[in-house]
């Protein structure tokens, strides 16, 4: 195997920068975080590539084109984690273009375009109540104001970006749209699935259809506490038993509805005595579906009947809305091109959503996505220390991304850009 032996290798080194080893935990801007990104920038000159952190903490390497004026393909995921995970989420989609261009160099194979691989320092937010930072900024979408927000130390963002090395105030250098970095035509994006479809299905690989929508919100549900002992159960305004029934009304909804994921993550009761009928709950709700409609009518509905059954049991609730994402539909064209890349590994492609979130979510904006799914074992378990995947599958993942880049053919230049060529020459 040219491919597989080597990134598992390259991921166990990379599990050491971590914050609570031998727990995996590297958050954005730590000093894990400089360690992990210092080791991947050496993997990626030694690939033959230019590589550095930009201003935001992300890592980039680039592997030029063989001609001038080229446009550029971007690829990468992200180097962050969730507290206590895996190995594989997110450095996966790092170490496996990082080998596919190693292997190009050593053919002294230049592409007709410049292939970026990008680490990105944040997707999971969680150092900072702000996600997918580092791609939203190469994507246009960077908010200014996440650069006041203050982590559980109460250190800023912006402060830790200075800490770390870079300018806070450049965000705005990273936008691929503006054609500085030259004219981005494909983000691409490998990651494990997180989940087990391929894995039950006896597939290595597959093409991923669309990126998840979500959207998040917080409930809170207030009531009147009493006396455990006295007040009758009739004349009871319970807010944790009106949040009970709401959230197996979510639960029901989206097992009924294909399509469909509900997900209620914390809940909080006050006062939390024993011996108190509960007054305050608060609770969450995450709702996903590739398809838009579903979801929206999936939040409008819950919207509707939760404040049904909040006026049956005479309890007032207040809903907030966190976040809302549309879904990421990924380009039919390189879906196309992913499935002539697995076929040639002799594997029959199967298409896939994604119901987690991922870089690749935001690039839509910037030019047409797509994304590869590799399965991964322990039935598919992520965000967990049991995550896993097997060197035959990065192989083959790997294989699949290198034929891919390989046979990409990137739109014809502009008018203007070719004149430019043709100066050159």
């Amino acid at each position: 195997m040219k491919f597989g032996p080597d990134i598992l290798r390259q991921a166990d080194l990379l599990a050491t920068f971590s914050e609570d080893a031998p727990q995996v935990t590297r958050t954005y801007l730590s000093k894990e975080h400089k360690q992990a990104g210092e080791y991947l920038i050496g993997l990626m000159r030694d690939a033959g590539m230019t590589a550095g952190f930009d201003e935001l903490g992300n890592i980039v390497g680039r592997y030029e084109a063989g001609v001038p004026f080229a446009p550029v393909v971007m690829t990468g995921s992200h180097q962050d984690s969730v507290r206590n995970a895996g190995k594989y989420d997110g450095l996966f989609g790092i170490l496996s273009p990082i080998a596919c261009v190693r292997e190009l160099h050593r053919q002294g194979k230049r592409l007709p375009y410049t292939l970026e691989v990008v680490g990105f320092g944040d997707e999971e937010g969680v150092r900072f109540p702000a996600t997918l930072v580092g791609s939203r900024a190469m994507a246009g979408q960077f908010d200014p104001a996440w650069l006041e927000r203050t982590d559980s130390s109460g250190v800023s963002m912006r402060q830790a970006i200075i800490d770390f090395g870079g300018d806070p105030d450049a965000w705005q250098s990273l936008d691929r749209r503006n054609g500085e970095h030259g004219d981005v035509v494909a983000f691409v994006e490998s990651h494990i699935e997180q989940g087990p479809v391929l894995l039950n299905e006896g597939l290595a690989v597959g093409v991923v259809t669309a990126i998840a929508g979500a959207t998040r919100m917080r409930l809170n549900v207030t009531g009147l506490a009493g006396h455990a002992g006295t007040v009758p159960m009739g004349a009871r305004q319970d807010a944790l038993t009106a949040a009970a029934e709401m959230i197996l009304l979510v639960e029901r909804y989206c097992t009924e509805n294909a399509g469909l994921v509900g997900t209620v993550g914390k809940l909080t009761v006050k006062p939390g005595a024993i011996n108190v009928i509960p007054q305050d709950v608060e609770f969450t709700i995450d709702v996903r579906s590739g398809t838009d409609s579903i979801r929206t009518a999936a939040v409008a509905a819950f919207k509707s009947e939760l404040l049904r059954i909040a006026a049956r049991r005479n309890v007032r609730l207040a809903i907030e809305t966190l976040y809302d994402e549309p879904a990421a539909l990924c380009d039919p064209s390189l879906q196309k091109q992913f499935e002539v890349a697995i076929a040639a590994q002799g594997i029959a492609p199967r298409y896939l959503p994604s119901g987690a979130g991922h870089d690749a979510m935001v690039f839509p904006a910037v030019a047409p996505m797509a994304m590869l799914f590799m399965r991964c074992g322990n039935n598919g378990i992520s965000h967990h220390p049991d995550e896993t995947i097997t060197a035959e599958d990065a192989e083959t993942a790997t294989q699949v991304l290198l034929h891919f880049f390989e046979h990409y053919q990137p739109p014809e230049f502009k008018a203007d850009r070719a004149q430019r060529v043709d100066r050159a020459i």
